[in-house]
């Protein structure tokens, strides 16, 4: 349940747009059997999102569908940006503590509650959103409304329960400490925005655990679980007039608005070597755009062209990525993926990999010249392939309702209103390999990165030669 650095932040709006799309196998199939027409006819025949503002600032936004079942849930502008280095794991607690009970229902009765209608109830929490969401029969959508609105509205913090959750949440943080790459990925937040609230990790330090209080927990939700920092999503076989009286039946809210602080990317490093791991975990990222900005997707043709790797994928040095080509034929890692995390106002757009300790600095040399090849001679064909691979990417959101309304819920917050998957074909369509150089090199081209690296990093190089390869001598 617990949402996790890179891989959770800013959460789904785009997740597969954005952050390393997984095409579905049968939209492959479909698209090959039926011809271009039919990707077309599916991007028009989308249902159109309805959205509603109610007199509080609550956003209620659905999309209407034949499915027998829905998904509801409640998106909110929280998470660890918007705490301070005292309250910094705040927002996870509240995320564990918001399903132990309410005023209403204390204790297991929630829980009975939802199980007793065949639901599924789960959240997450991000460094900008918070997140829980109910999927169940369509029938039952007012009553996942009614559910949802007491979780976010009158959760009990128990002081018996908090102490549980306490020590569930001790032991959560004890067990991320061994997902290296999860650590790497903190490492690089705290590196890039250190000295603001982006620094922080999702889940707080175990310091800021142990002396969490309920005044702190109480706090946190009255400041920021507000109805204008909040959209009521839900998509399924349900009725958008349905959905909306039962949010003003069920959902109050005060006006409350606040900004997390605006941040540059600082371009520094941080290492945390450990000869006794097997396997060194090395991040690279430079600063990106926000979500709102344009350059994202041909950002994400760019990432599309880079590819990912893993030693388990088939292929060989038969790979389209030329990346992957060369980690094949020389070994160079177990297994690399670029990423483009976005905020509100920065991001963080960069290359993961996993490499033995002797392959590291020949690993860092292929992506580094991998960025600057994208720089300088991207060429149409491998943008075509790339965009081809966002599409297929882009309409798997398509795939259930819990997909679309975690994107829809996303969309609001991130940018207003849900963009349809018919603009963003367009922006996608738009895209040429001369807008990829020209952006490429925007954000990278001499640009100071940000490094994390964990594990046996000794044949890593000092920052300034790893900040030299950020360009090339041209004659």
């Amino acid at each position: 349940m617990a949402a996790r650095s890179v891989c959770r932040a800013g959460s789904a709006a785009g997740r597969a747009l954005l952050w390393g799309p997984r095409p579905s196998a049968a939209l492959l199939t479909l698209t090959r059997n039926r011809g271009a027409a039919t990707y077309a006819q599916t991007l028009q025949n989308i249902p159109e999102t309805q959205v509603t503002t109610l007199e509080n600032g609550l956003r209620v936004a659905s999309e209407e569908s034949n499915h027998p079942t829905c998904t509801v849930g409640v998106w909110i502008e929280a998470g660890s940006r918007y705490e301070d280095s005292k309250t910094n794991g705040a927002a996870f607690f509240v995320e564990h503590m918001a399903l132990k009970g309410t005023k209403k229902r204390p204790g297991s009765a929630f829980e009975k509650e939802v199980e007793s209608l065949g639901a599924h109830l789960n959240g997450y929490t991000s460094r900008e959103q918070t997140a829980f969401y109910i999927k169940a029969l369509s029938k039952d959508m007012p009553k996942a409304v009614e559910l949802l609105s007491d979780l976010v509205q009158n959760c009990a913090l128990e002081d018996s329960q908090i102490e549980k959750e306490r020590v569930v949440i001790l032991q959560e943080l004890k067990e991320m400490d061994s997902n290296l790459a999860d650590v790497t990925f903190d490492y690089l937040h705290a590196t890039a925005y250190q000295g603001t609230s982006l620094a922080h990790t999702v889940e707080g330090t175990t310091d800021n655990i142990k002396r969490m209080t309920r005044g702190d927990l109480a706090s946190y939700v009255d400041t920021h679980f507000k109805a204008p920092r909040m959209v009521l999503a839900a998509a399924g076989g349900i009725s958008h007039k349905e959905l909306v009286d039962a949010a003003k039946q069920h959902f109050t809210g005060v006006p409350f608005k606040s900004k997390g602080d605006s941040v540059p990317a600082l371009k520094r490093c941080r290492f945390t070597g450990n000869d006794g791991l097997p396997l060194a975990h090395i991040a690279l990222a430079v600063e990106g755009p926000g979500w709102a900005d344009p350059d994202n997707v041909v950002l994400n043709v760019a990432n599309a062209i880079i590819g990912r790797y893993d030693r388990t994928f088939g292929g060989g040095k038969n790979q389209s990525s030329k990346v992957a080509t060369l980690a094949v034929e020389h070994n160079l890692c177990h297994s690399f993926e670029p990423f483009n995390t976005c905020y509100s106002d920065t991001g963080l757009f960069g290359f993961h990999f996993v490499s033995d300790p002797l392959s590291v600095d020949d690993m860092m040399f292929c992506a580094q010249g991998e960025w600057m090849r994208l720089c300088t001679s991207t060429t149409e064909s491998e943008v075509t392939r790339a965009k081809n691979y966002l599409r297929n990417a882009m309409v798997a959101q398509l795939d259930g309702t819990t997909r679309v309304c975690e994107n829809i819920g996303s969309h609001l917050l991130h940018y207003g209103r849900r963009i349809p998957l018919e603009e963003w074909d367009a922006r996608i369509s738009a895209v040429d390999a001369k807008m990829v150089r020209d952006v490429c090199s925007k954000y990278i081209y001499d640009k100071c990165p940000a490094i994390a690296a964990v594990g046996p990093i000794e044949q890593l190089l000092d920052y300034n030669r790893l900040r030299s390869a950020m360009y090339w001598v041209r004659l």
